[in-house]
């Protein structure tokens, strides 16, 4: 752990500061309102007269004040930015990208893979209807689906995310001639999640992808990737490169050792698996929802409830898939009924 401040607001339940990490990059909490993560650390890195900021964070007016008063901190506006880098399309990190890009003139760059989840032309009605059958499928208990589909307030969230200016390959450098940030493609949580190094500084900026205390989450839907766990050890492998560079994730606090917490999460990833194995060769589960009902879960299965409940269905079906994929005969379905949203 290098990010003491952090760690102690962390521990404390409180915002940390705005940071200089290094000359000419900056750490700044943006509120993620009701919810347990609390925030995102989005960060601003200047070189010669351009400036770009990392994941701007969750859209709220709360979130808006901090931003701004965070750069200001730090001596500059939002007329200085020059582009705006998000590591993933997820609203805790894209949220505010484009107030940001309406108030700066700022571009938006996301990797070239990543997705906004579903086409401009998507009916409400046909997604409602499909994730529902998707979740029949699961074997989620008809009084619990509604709990945990995917409605019309959710789909309104995706729609107001910023549609990207720019993409950004795999070794591509981020186009500010006054920076060396080079992309490294980093498919799992997201299919187009990206981490950013520094070489010359020393940092990576891992996103969701390697957390100092968590797994991110990587779930199995329906429009994704075949196979997103098999995607998200690849990467691990591409990022964990490195013993003594300083990480800079979206949530939590900075640390150094990504070798090392790299093996700790493939570690709990194989973990997770050992247990579907078991739960299915010992309780002859044959759902998803049979499955994660069985599993461990760090505040009780009896404590999921609606998007969390979610977040561990898709886990646990992330998980089947992967081991199909090792040539084990789960048994459970996991393929969604995606119908007109596809």
């Amino acid at each position: 752990m290098t990010g003491h401040a952090q760690k102690a607001a962390w521990r404390n339940r409180v915002l940390p500061p705005v940071e200089q990490v290094r000359e000419n990059v900056w750490s700044i909490p943006v509120p993620f309102p009701n919810h347990p993560m609390r925030y995102t650390l989005s960060y601003l890195l200047t070189g010669g007269d351009d400036a770009i900021l990392v994941d701007p964070g969750w859209a709220s007016d709360e979130g808006w004040r901090h931003l701004v008063a965070g750069l200001g901190r730090a001596g500059f506006g939002l007329g200085d930015l020059t582009g705006i880098v998000v590591t993933h399309r997820h609203a805790d990190h894209l949220g505010l990208a484009a107030r940001v890009r309406e108030a700066s003139g700022a571009w938006v760059a996301l990797g070239k893979d990543e997705t906004l989840s579903l086409p401009a032309e998507t009916e409400v009605g046909d997604w409602v209807a499909a994730d529902l059958a998707g979740l029949e499928l699961w074997g989620v208990p008809g009084d619990r689906q509604r709990e945990i589909a995917l409605g019309e307030r959710w789909l309104t969230t995706q729609r107001r995310l910023a549609e990207p200016d720019l993409r950004l390959a795999d070794g591509a450098a981020v186009p500010v001639p006054g920076l060396q940030l080079l992309v490294v493609e980093t498919p799992g949580h997201t299919p187009g999640h990206i981490c950013l190094v520094d070489e010359s500084k020393g940092l990576i900026f891992s996103g969701d992808h390697v957390l100092p205390r968590i797994s991110p989450n990587v779930s199995f839907y329906a429009l994704g990737p075949a196979n997103p766990l098999a995607d998200y050890y690849r990467s691990l492998e591409r990022i964990g490169f490195d013993e003594e560079m300083e990480v800079c994730p979206a949530h939590e606090y900075r640390f150094s050792g990504m070798r090392g917490r790299v093996n700790e999460l493939l570690a709990d990833g194989r973990g997770r698996s050992e247990e579907v194995l078991r739960i299915v060769a010992d309780a002859s589960a044959g759902s998803i929802w049979e499955i994660a009902r069985r599993l461990s879960w760090s505040r009780g299965w009896g404590s999921l409830q609606g998007p969390p409940l979610r977040l561990a269905l898709a886990e646990t079906a992330a998980h089947v898939v992967y081991l199909e994929s090792c040539g084990y005969d789960i048994g459970a379905p996991i393929h969604e009924a995606a119908g007109e949203v596809r």
